[in-house]
C-alpha cells in the first residue's frame, strides 16, 4: 500500500536537507530534482486495487560492473543477489514461480556501456534492475530504466542528489546517503586531530556530492578545509590538482576516487604528502585491495557503508557462491535488495516494476518484524504488514526510496596494502 501522506514527508525531508544538497548536482540530473521522489497521490484517498499487470514471473536483471574502475565492488556484489535468488527460489520463490535472473556489465562510465546493457536487460523483459554501482553510472540510466516503468534498485549508490530526483517512484536504494559517510569521515578526521584537512575529489555525480559533504561538516567542527580539488574523472594526469593539494601543507587529505587512486598516490609520494608523511583518508570508492602496488598505505583509513553487524556465517555463504571473492563490500546490500524486491512483488500480488515499486517502501518499515524472505513470505501471505531486517541491518527506508540510517565501517591499512574495520559508526541520515 502507498502511504498518502510520502509527498508530505518527504518534502520535509528535502526542506532540512536543502544545504547540504545544494552541491551535490551534475549536468545529468533531471531540471525537476527538486521534486521528492517516490510522491503519492496526497489526497488522502486509498486507491483501488489494480488488475496485475505482470506475466507470473518476477524477472530481475543485475546491472554490476564487471569492468571498470569499480570492478573490483563486482564479484560481492553479484554473490549477494545470486545468493538472495537461490535463498528465494528455494523457498518457492514468488507468486509460485522462480525468480529468473540476467546479468549485465554496468562498466563505470568510460566507455558508457550502460545504456546498451540496459537494452539487452530490457529484451529479457526484466520487472527490475539491480544496480549500478557507480552513482554516476546510475544516474546516466535511470530516466531510461523509471521511464521504462522498471524498477531502478541500487545497493551500492551513495550520490546524496538521489534522495530529490524525479524518478517515477522507481528508485531505491540499501546503501546510506553519502550524508552520513561524509559526516563520519569528517568526524573521524577532526577526532584524530587534524585541523588543516586537504579534499581531492572526482568532480562527477559521485565525487562533488561526497566531498562537498566533507568539507561542509570539517568546517562546522572547526577545521580548516586548505584545499578543496575537483579533477576530472577521465584525466590521466594529476599533477596540477597534486601540486595544489601539496602548496596547501595539510595535515590530512581526503580522497574521493575511484581505481586512479593508483595513479595519485605515488605522485602525493612525490610531492612529500604521500601516506606516510600526512594522514590519508579514502572512501568507499577506493578502499580496495591494494596489495599488488608498491606504495606503502600502512596507517591510511578509509570508510565504508556497512551492514550493521558482520554476520560470519553469511560471509560464508557467500564463499560458497564464489570462493573467490577477496571482499565482501555491498554484498549484503546487494542480496538485502533483491529480496525487498521480491517481498514486494508478493505483497502486490503482482511482479510488474511499477506494482513492485509501489510496495518496497512498505515492506522495510513498520510492519511485524522478519528476518529471512522465507519468514517475511509466510507473514505477507497471511495478511501481515511485514518489516524486513536484512543481511545489512534495519532496511526502514524513508519517503525518498533510501535508507532512514545506516552504519559506516571504518578501515585501517596495514603494510600489506589491505584493510580490516577497526570501528563502525551508525547514524541516522538527515
Amino acid at each position: 500500500m502507498i502511504r498518502p501522506n510520502r509527498a508530505w514527508r518527504a518534502a520535509a525531508v528535502l526542506a532540512t536537507a536543502a544545504l547540504v544538497l545544494t552541491a551535490c548536482g551534475s549536468d545529468t540530473e533531471s531540471d525537476s530534482a527538486d521534486e521528492p521522489t517516490n510522491s503519492a497521490s496526497a489526497s488522502g484517498d486509498e486507491s483501488p486495487a489494480a488488475e496485475p499487470k505482470g506475466d507470473g514471473t518476477l524477472r530481475i536483471g543485475s546491472l554490476l560492473p564487471q569492468t571498470g574502475d569499480l570492478a573490483f565492488l563486482g564479484p560481492p556484489e553479484f554473490a549477494g543477489v545470486d545468493l538472495a535468488i537461490k535463498d528465494i527460489n528455494a523457498a518457492g520463490g514468488v507468486l509460485g514461480q522462480d525468480i529468473e535472473e540476467f546479468d549485465a556489465d554496468s562498466g563505470d562510465g568510460t566507455p558508457d556501456i550502460a545504456g546498451s546493457e540496459v537494452d539487452k536487460l530490457f529484451n529479457q523483459k526484466v520487472d527490475a534492475i539491480v544496480g549500478a554501482a557507480a552513482s554516476g553510472v546510475s544516474v546516466s540510466v535511470i530516466d531510461k530504466i523509471t521511464g521504462a516503468g522498471v524498477v531502478h534498485f541500487s545497493p551500492a549508490n551513495t550520490a546524496a542528489g538521489f534522495d530529490t530526483y524525479d524518478d517515477n517512484g522507481l528508485y531505491f536504494r540499501t546503501a546510506p546517503s553519502d550524508r552520513l559517510q561524509g559526516q563520519v569521515l569528517a568526524n573521524l578526521a577532526v577526532e584524530d586531530g587534524f585541523s588543516n584537512v586537504a579534499i581531492m575529489a572526482r568532480q562527477d555525480f559521485y565525487g562533488e556530492g561526497l566531498a562537498e559533504q566533507v568539507k561542509s561538516t570539517l568546517e562546522e567542527k572547526g577545521a580548516t578545509v586548505s584545499e578543496y580539488v575537483l579533477y576530472s574523472a577521465d584525466a590521466q594526469n594529476f599533477t596540477a590538482e597534486v601540486n595544489k593539494v601539496a602548496a596547501s601543507k595539510p595535515d590530512a587529505i581526503v580522497l574521493v576516487a575511484f581505481e586512479e587512486t593508483t595513479k595519485i598516490v605515488p605522485q602525493l609520494i612525490a610531492k612529500g604528502v604521500g601516506p606516510q608523511d600526512v594522514q590519508l583518508y579514502f572512501v568507499d570508492g577506493n578502499t580496495a585491495d591494494y596489495s599488488s602496488e608498491n606504495f606503502d598505505l600502512a596507517g591510511v583509513k578509509g570508510t565504508i557503508p556497512v551492514p550493521a553487524e558482520v554476520d560470519e556465517s553469511f560471509n560464508d555463504r557467500l564463499l560458497e557462491i564464489n570462493p573467490k571473492l577477496k571482499d565482501f563490500s555491498y554484498s549484503a546490500q546487494s542480496y538485502d535488495a533483491v529480496v525487498i524486491i521480491a517481498l514486494a512483488a508478493i505483497a502486490a500480488g503482482d511482479d510488474s516494476g511499477e506494482a513492485v515499486g509501489a510496495n518496497i517502501i512498505d515492506v522495510t518499515k513498520d510492519g511485524t518484524q522478519c528476518s529471512s524472505f522465507e519468514e517475511c513470505a509466510k507473514l505477507l501471505e497471511q495478511g501481515e504488514d511485514i518489516d524486513y531486517e536484512g543481511a545489512s541491518g534495519p532496511t526502514d527506508m524513508n519517503d525518498t526510496g533510501s535508507p532512514a540510517s545506516g552504519t559506516i565501517g571504518v578501515q585501517l591499512y596495514s603494510k600489506d596494502n589491505k584493510y580490516k574495520q577497526v570501528d563502525a559508526v551508525s547514524g541516522v541520515v538527515n
